[in-house]
């Protein structure tokens, strides 16, 4: 009796077989869909088209995996093509406001546009540019980071590492402090540091604001990523003589670094965007102010709003331009911040290097 060998099978690979069974489904299904559209259906235009389009191919796709395979490989192309599309999908969105910032700002990006601002340039004039604006953003976001993420990150530990009796407590008041709408956190910062102590607007008072809203989602994120590193770990520290906090900072926060970058990230793209807060904060201005302790100070954001509510054309596409500067300065920082959380400092991690100095004493 001759045994016969199993073939094994990817269902993820693509072949040219593949390829052109789902050009024809495409094709069939868009002769389909344009008959429905124009024939059938009440109304027409591109979106019943595509929505038309999408439920044929997706049918007459699975009809001809299943007749040239099986009901598995079919299953296996239908959901590999719905979590693709899906992703395009979100993905679209985004491409569309890049685009669209893009070409109504395009006109007014140029050197003079980081280097110059507006406190010589007039309503009708060209040139100038929102250098101003550039310097104030990154200053504030800045020290914004420099409040919120030692204490979001304290925070993290305390919830996940310490368990204290004020735990509960704390994790109430991080819930509701996430939910806290940004106008309000400017409300606060107005009337305690500008009305209550006499301060005057500035970048540290619109930091400061900043600086609430990013501390809820820094401590919830990083808490999070901090449940996600394996309890032997910290048994094995323990275990060789370690104390807590050295647990903690030698091998729980190393083990999670790319998780907490990403817990700054999303801090930082919590506030960067926001207006409400530096209306009442820093008040804007149209000359360069590198000091955020004294005078009033002009961010991104607050520019962009203040140009899109002038009915000048020239405004109007300063602030596109600084919209699209503002989403360049956001991909920039996630991009720096990803590379450097990826980047190896060698072949072991600090926690294999604790665990063979231990092991050798």
């Amino acid at each position: 009796m001759s045994l016969t060998t199993e073939q094994r099978r990817s269902t993820a690979a693509t072949t040219p077989r593949d390829r052109v069974i789902q050009a024809a489904s495409a094709l069939a299904s868009g002769a389909l869909a344009a008959v429905i559209t124009t024939q059938v259906l009440p109304v027409t235009g591109p979106v019943p088209f595509g929505l038309t389009w999408l439920i044929a191919f997706v049918a007459i796709y699975w009809l001809a995996v299943q007749q040239s395979d099986d009901a598995l490989a079919a299953r296996d192309r239908i959901m590999t093509f719905v979590i693709t599309t899906g992703a395009a999908m979100v993905l679209l969105p985004l491409v569309f406001i890049l685009g669209f910032v893009f070409v109504r700002g395009v006109g007014a990006l140029s050197v003079s546009f980081f280097t110059e601002d507006l406190s010589r340039t007039g309503t009708l004039d060209a040139g100038g540019g929102l250098q101003h604006a550039i310097v104030g953003t990154l200053q504030q976001i800045a020290m914004s980071v420099v409040m919120a993420v030692p204490l979001g990150m304290m925070t993290a530990v305390f919830l996940n590492e310490v368990r204290g009796p004020l735990r509960r407590p704390v994790r109430m008041f991080v819930d509701a402090m996430s939910g806290v709408p940004s106008i309000v956190a400017g409300l606060f910062i107005y009337a305690v540091w500008l009305i209550s102590l006499g301060n005057g607007g500035s970048g540290f008072a619109a930091s400061l604001a900043l600086s609430i809203l990013m501390l809820p989602t820094v401590a919830r994120t990083a808490e999070e990523v901090l449940r996600l590193v394996p309890g032997g770990l910290r048994e094995a520290s323990l275990a060789m003589g370690a104390t807590e906090w050295r647990t903690v900072w030698s091998i729980v926060l190393p083990t999670a670094r790319n998780g907490l970058i990403t817990a700054v990230v999303l801090g930082i793209a919590r506030v960067v965007g926001e207006t409400a807060p530096l209306i009442m904060t820093s008040f804007g201005s149209t000359k360069l102010n590198a000091n955020p302790f004294n005078g009033l100070q002009a961010s991104l954001p607050l520019s962009v709003y203040q140009l899109l509510s002038n009915p000048f054309a020239a405004q109007q596409q300063r602030a596109y331009a600084g919209a699209f500067v503002l989403v360049v300065l956001v991909l920039t920082l996630f991009i720096i911040t990803r590379v450097l959380g990826n980047r190896k400092s060698g072949k072991r991690t600090r926690a294999f290097r604790l665990f063979k100095k231990r092991s050798a004493s």
